[in-house]
């Protein structure tokens, strides 16, 4: 992959080198408006169009985290938000994976917060992932998150409306 191109795509269109947010938190909330946008369009689809991206997002982001890391020789660099891109659409597609129709505004936000709370406080085993190499490194503690969110996202769907 071309160095130009993996810093587009690692920086979400350079949305992690010039916002005044942390890049994470940027690169997460991109994955829900992008979600909520696909989920308006797809409606009771939304499940296909979540896995799709994924099986897209998560090679692309392995690339291209890794090209733009080693260029910046960092090994994981902040402006690379594309991980938290994919650790939030993982989270958000279980949501989907599991219910019928479109997510809710709530069921969004709840996504939206527990994924950054998995992301920044990175219990065990999630810590342990930063620890592989380029950008499976990078991409996999994200991807580890987002799967622990959804997995709390389930316990709390019993008890909130997360379907509109």
């Amino acid at each position: 992959m071309r160095a130009g191109l993996a810093r587009a795509l690692a920086t979400v269109g350079g949305l992690g080198d010039r916002l005044p947010a942390p890049g994470t938190t940027v690169g997460s909330l991109a994955a829900v408006l992008a979600f909520a946008v696909l989920s308006r369009a797809l409606g009771e689809s939304t499940w296909v169009g979540a896995a799709v991206g994924l099986v897209i997002l998560v090679p692309l982001a392995v690339t291209a985290c890794g090209v733009e890391a080693a260029r910046r020789g960092e090994a994981d660099p902040g402006p690379v938000v594309l991980d938290e891109v994919v650790g939030q659409w993982l989270a958000l597609s279980c949501l989907v994976g599991t219910r019928t129709g479109v997510p809710s505004g709530l069921a969004l936000a709840v996504s939206f917060v527990l994924f950054r709370v998995f992301d920044v406080l990175k219990p065990w085993p999630i810590r342990r992932l930063e620890r592989l190499a380029g950008g499976i490194g990078i991409v996999a503690d994200d991807l580890a998150a987002g799967l622990a969110a959804a997995v709390c996202q389930l316990v709390v769907s019993r008890w909130l409306p997360v379907a509109g």
